[in-house]
């Protein structure tokens, strides 16, 4: 297993780091997906900000992480290119031939890729045993699992949760990329996800619902918490955050024209020149 370098950013300095940081990891996730003509850029972008500051300000080695939603795996690569475990060349062979670094996370070779995923309502399980070993091992590893909001349309997730909360899983977050679109229309029309926080509220998990693009925030809400069962964190996001294409179905499946992603890559590096 790799070992992860956890960053304190304590002050505001600090965070200016972290956002230069993530907004670094956007430019190289559009040129990813543009070189391999590549879809889902929208959910990509939209769990980018709560990845990249899980990995470089919480994440410690001992700790293992689950992406649920794995047609965001491109995200997840270029967030383990930002800490060192996966070279420009590698990324460079995002979704082509032979490559390790597929569309959805899958096979051996991948940095702390514990299993494939992209059938949704999974991960949820996963990370709940994953936790429940940890405790019988008696270590202190932490558990962090990545979610869509489509997801939770899955009789699975909620199984899971049942479970977790059953066994007061404090050693356990799940992270819920609430974007509120999937492949075919809006959470809201296909089957509504609005009231998430009052049913998750339900089952004795604390639930704490942030800005998902905003580090700081992402930050507070996963540090410990005196709270004796799991933890879910409803991040709310937008689409294609900061495309202009923005808050769209279109985002969701398919990828960039040239003209798109030279727009887009122009915004996010003048963005880090402020």
């Amino acid at each position: 297993m790799w070992e992860t370098q956890t960053i304190t950013y304590n002050s505001d300095q600090d965070i200016k780091r972290l956002n230069a940081i993530i907004r670094k990891t956007k430019i190289r996730l559009l040129d990813m997906h543009h070189r391999s003509n590549s879809g889902h850029i929208g959910g990509n972008i939209s769990c980018l900000d709560a990845l990249v500051t899980l990995y470089h300000t919480i994440l410690h080695s001992h700790d293992r992480f689950i992406l649920s939603k794995g047609h965001s795996a491109g995200a997840w690569y270029a967030t383990l290119w930002s800490v060192g475990k996966l070279t420009d060349e590698e990324l460079d062979t995002f979704c082509a031939d032979n490559t390790l670094l597929p569309a959805h996370p899958s096979g051996e070779g991948i940095p702390d890729l514990l299993f494939s995923t992209g059938s949704l309502g999974h991960g949820p399980s996963l990370a709940a045993g994953l936790a429940l070993a940890a405790r019988h091992q008696k270590t202190n590893r932490h558990i962090y699992c990545l979610c869509s909001d489509g997801e939770w349309q899955e009789g699975s997730c909620w199984e899971a949760l049942i479970f977790a909360s059953h066994q007061k899983l404090s050693n356990l977050t799940i992270l819920i990329d609430q974007n509120a679109i999937q492949g075919f229309g809006r959470t809201s029309d296909v089957i509504s996800c609005d009231d998430l926080y009052q049913r998750l509220s339900s089952f004795g998990a604390l639930i704490i619902s942030i800005d998902g693009h905003d580090p700081e925030k992402i930050k507070q809400s996963l540090q410990p918490s005196k709270h004796n069962n799991l933890k879910i964190i409803i991040l709310n996001t937008i689409k294609g955050f900061g495309l202009h294409f923005e808050n769209s179905i279109e985002s969701h499946y398919l990828p960039m024209t040239d003209g798109q992603y030279y727009e887009a890559r122009q915004r996010f590096t003048l963005e880090s020149t402020v």
